[in-house]
């Protein structure tokens, strides 16, 4: 594919996917807030210039930016689309006015606006997950070692054909991705392995190796590897409610990873290396419309729930740090003081667009790679 052609289908994949997230995240943080009483004064995606828009008859401001990298949804009583207070314009508020205005709300009220921006991600990845699986169904692998690869770390172990895995580390497994993701969490630390062998069970200890190798989308990663193949699969077609069920198991899952990546990032124990900013994503969303719907789908819920998390975070400007300060309101009956707020918010951006510049840089870095 011409390289022209290639950075188009990415920046346009790329766009739709993010569009279609940043909307219900948005949408979230929109429909709540109307339930609430609460003035909408303007629903935008991306940022910068106003490209086209309208106005319905509640007086919110539709409009599509210049920038398609992630959008905001302004109330009544906001500084900006970052939900900062403008106090000077809510001390000349009316007493209708502050009815519904944002900051005229009870804290309560406030908590469920802001959280429903994350949460509509989570719903956004369940619902996709849904459909993925009462469309293909359930396959799993078990844990039963099919082949095991010279000079690994499972041939220097004594691993064998056939060998079921039954627990790592005293955790049962009862798929063979569960091997996979507790030997790619070692980091290279010995594991404690319970292995079924000719209806004999025993333990032995395992070293994985710490290898480079190439992920999903052919980018090279570091990762522990154990250095074992399964080929056995059970697979089960599912209801709706079945397919409901799994898709919650899937979105926490793909969550707690999240969480753990972070921890593991900054302790130290995962390489910064591995965080990715837009141009990865475009990368990503390029690769996986070639895919496919399914990879389309599964890529989608990903970046929902990875997005829902991160607004998570009790950083200032973030969903999770509005969060934190109406918590600390909650506890303490009054609200920090416009000053705190400003500099906070300030600290925030400031970290976020590091965090960008950063993730951009890598980006690139590894794009000439």
């Amino acid at each position: 594919m011409p390289l022209l052609q290639l950075i188009l289908q990415n920046f346009l994949s790329f766009v739709f996917i993010i569009s279609v997230i940043v909307f219900i995240h948005e949408f979230g943080h929109f429909f709540v807030a109307r339930l609430c009483g609460v003035k909408v004064s303007e629903f935008a995606l991306g940022f910068g210039r106003e490209l086209f828009g309208f106005n319905d008859k509640k007086g919110t401001r539709w409009k599509f930016c210049l920038l398609p990298f992630g959008g905001y949804v302004k109330m009544y009583g906001d500084k900006n689309g970052a939900s900062m207070p403008d106090a000077e314009a809510i001390t000349q508020m009316s007493e209708a006015d502050k009815k519904i205005s944002f900051v005229g709300k009870n804290v309560w009220q406030r908590m469920a606006i802001v959280l429903a921006g994350p949460i509509a991600n989570f719903i956004l990845a369940i619902v996709i997950f849904t459909f993925l699986f009462r469309v293909n169904g359930l396959s799993t692998v078990l844990p039963i070692v099919d082949q095991v690869l010279p000079e690994s770390a499972a041939q220097e172990a004594g691993l064998q054909k056939g060998d079921k895995i039954l627990a790592i580390d005293g955790v049962e497994i009862k798929e063979f991705e569960e091997v996979r993701e507790r030997v790619m969490s070692s980091f290279g630390a010995e594991l404690f392995f319970k292995i079924e062998r000719n209806e004999k069970i025993f333990e032995i200890k395992i070293l994985p190796k710490v290898q480079i190798r190439k992920d999903f989308f052919g980018d090279e990663i570091k990762l522990a590897t154990l250095g074992v193949s399964a080929a056995e699969v059970t697979h089960e077609d599912l209801n709706l409610a079945q397919s409901f069920v799994e898709a919650h198991k899937e979105t926490y899952r793909i969550s707690v990873a999240i969480f753990k990546a972070l921890g593991e990032l900054i302790t130290g124990k995962r390489s910064v290396d591995e965080l990715g900013g837009p141009i990865k994503i475009a990368k990503y969303s390029g690769k996986t419309m070639e895919m496919g719907l399914n990879a389309v789908l599964w890529f989608m819920a990903m970046i929902s729930i990875n997005l829902g998390a991160m607004n998570l975070l009790p950083i200032p400007m973030l969903d999770g740090g509005h969060l934190f300060f109406y918590i600390i309101e909650a506890i303490f009956k009054k609200p920090l003081s416009p000053k705190t707020q400003q500099i906070s918010f300030q600290l925030g951006l400031s970290l976020i667009l590091a965090l960008m510049i950063f993730t951009t840089i890598n980006d690139v870095v590894h794009l000439f790679k």
